[in-house]
C-alpha cells in the first residue's frame, strides 16, 4: 500500500478503457465490476416480482441502506436521505427553504457552476440576493479560505454554501471552522460535498452544519445517481423533495424514500461500494491516493516549471497543475484542450479555466500509477515545446 508509484488494483478491475490514460476520476467516478455485479443482481431481483420488490422489500432495504451509510459517514441512518445527485440535494434544499426579498446567499467564487446557476434561479424567483466571497488561488493555506468568508459575514447572510472539495480547482475547505464561523454570525450552512464521500475520511454530523450532501457515485464508486442528503432532526421537517408524493408530512425519511417509479439500486449498491472500498484499505486507500496525486502533481509542475493550486492538499486525491500553455485561458479553450487530450492522445483530464489560466485537475485513485501522469507530462511539454 505505501507503494504509490504503480496502480494498487489492475484497471481490468473496471470496465474503463485499457487504451485510455484515466485521470478524471472526479468528474463522474468508474464503477468497479464487483459492485456493478451486485447492481445487477438487485436489478434482476427486482424484475423477477417487481411489485412486490417496489412495495415490499424496498423501504426496510432503502433504509438498511441508509444506515450502513451512515455507519461510513457518521450519524444514524434516519438523518439520511437518497437523492440522485449532489446538484439534486442542493436544488433540494433550496427549494424548500424559505428566502425573502433581499435576504443574501453568499458562495465562494469557486462554487460548482450548476449551483451559481440554481442560484440565479431561486434569486430570480424570490428576490434573494446572491454574493460572492473570492478565496484566493493557488492558495496557500486554509486560512486564506477562513479570512475570505469571515470578510463577507458582516452582513449576516441568510444561507452561506460551501463546498467540502471545490469542483473546479480541488481545494479542501475546512468546513467545521467555518461553519462554526458562520453560525456565530447568525447564517445557515448548506455544504456541497459532492467529491468528499470516500476521498476524504467523514464524521458528517461533528461538521454541524444546517445541511451537507454528497455524492456517492463518485470517489466511493457505487454506481451512477446516487447520492444524499444529509440533515438534522431539527432541519428536517422543513426538507422536501423535488417531486412531492406519498409521502408529503409523514416524515423526512418517508418523504425521500418514495417518490414515484424509479430504479433504487444504485442507492441499494451503496454498502456493496462500502465494502469493496473497504477491502482496498479504507483509510489507507484514501492515503495512498492523496500520496499519489500529491507527488504527481510535484512532478508535473517541475516538469512544466508552473504551480500546483493547493501545495497543502490536506487529504485530497485531486488537484489542480497550472498548464504551461499560452493564450487565452476560457472554458471554451479548455474544452478543446481536453477534448484534443483524449482523441489526440488518449489521456482524459479535467482541464479548466480560473483565474485567467488553464489548469490541469488531476485525479488519483486505486488504478492510477505514476506513470499515467508521465504520459500527461510529456504529452503538455511538447505541445509548448
Amino acid at each position: 500500500m505505501s507503494n504509490i508509484e504503480h496502480a494498487l488494483v489492475p484497471q481490468s478491475e473496471w470496465l474503463l478503457d485499457p487504451e485510455v490514460t484515466f485521470l478524471n476520476h472526479g468528474s463522474f467516478g468508474a464503477v468497479p465490476r464487483a459492485v456493478l455485479e451486485e447492481q445487477r443482481r438487485l436489478q434482476e431481483r427486482m424484475e423477477r416480482n417487481p411489485a412486490k420488490f417496489l412495495a415490499f422489500e424496498l423501504p426496510t432495504a432503502l433504509r438498511a441502506a441508509a444506515d450502513r451509510l451512515a455507519s461510513f459517514a457518521g450519524g444514524v441512518g434516519t438523518d439520511y436521505a437518497f437523492v440522485e445527485n449532489a446538484t439534486a440535494a442542493c436544488n433540494t434544499i433550496l427549494n424548500s427553504v424559505r428566502f425573502d426579498p433581499g435576504d443574501e446567499i453568499l458562495v465562494t467564487d469557486h462554487c460548482y457552476p450548476a449551483i451559481s446557476k440554481t442560484l440565479e434561479h431561486i434569486a430570480s424567483r424570490t428576490g434573494a440576493r446572491l454574493t460572492e466571497a473570492k478565496v484566493p488561488f493557488p492558495l496557500l493555506d486554509q486560512a486564506q479560505v477562513v479570512a475570505a468568508i469571515e470578510a463577507r459575514l458582516g452582513s449576516r447572510p441568510r444561507l452561506v454554501i460551501l463546498d467540502h472539495v471545490t469542483s473546479p480547482t480541488a481545494l479542501v475547505f475546512p468546513v467545521r471552522d467555518l461553519t462554526a464561523l458562520c453560525h456565530k454570525a447568525g447564517s445557515q450552512v448548506l455544504i456541497d460535498a459532492a467529491h468528499a464521500p470516500g476521498m476524504l475520511s467523514l464524521d458528517i454530523p461533528s461538521i454541524n452544519a444546517d445541511w451537507y450532501v454528497g455524492n456517492c457515485h463518485k470517489w466511493l464508486m457505487a454506481p451512477k445517481g446516487s447520492a444524499f442528503i444529509w440533515s438534522p432532526p431539527n432541519h428536517q421537517v422543513a426538507i422536501h423533495p423535488l417531486v412531492i408524493s406519498h409521502g408529503f408530512e409523514q416524515g423526512f425519511t418517508a418523504e425521500f424514500d418514495w417518490i414515484g417509479t424509479r430504479d433504487p439500486t444504485a442507492w441499494l449498491t451503496v454498502p456493496a461500494a462500502i465494502d469493496w472500498h473497504n477491502r482496498m484499505g479504507g483509510p489507507m486507500l484514501r492515503q495512498r491516493n492523496a500520496s499519489l496525486v500529491e507527488k504527481a502533481a510535484h512532478q508535473l509542475a517541475d516538469c512544466w516549471n508552473t504551480e500546483i493550486g493547493s501545495p497543502a492538499m490536506n487529504g485530497a486525491a485531486m488537484t489542480t497543475v497550472r498548464l504551461p500553455l499560452n493564450g487565452d485561458a476560457t472554458a471554451e479553450r479548455a474544452l478543446d484542450l481536453r477534448s484534443a487530450l483524449l482523441k489526440e492522445h488518449r489521456i482524459d483530464v479535467a482541464v479548466v479555466a480560473f483565474g485567467r489560466k488553464l489548469w490541469a485537475r488531476i485525479s488519483a485513485q486505486a488504478y492510477n500509477s505514476l506513470t499515467d501522469y508521465c504520459h500527461l507530462a510529456d504529452v503538455i511539454d511538447n505541445w509548448r515545446g
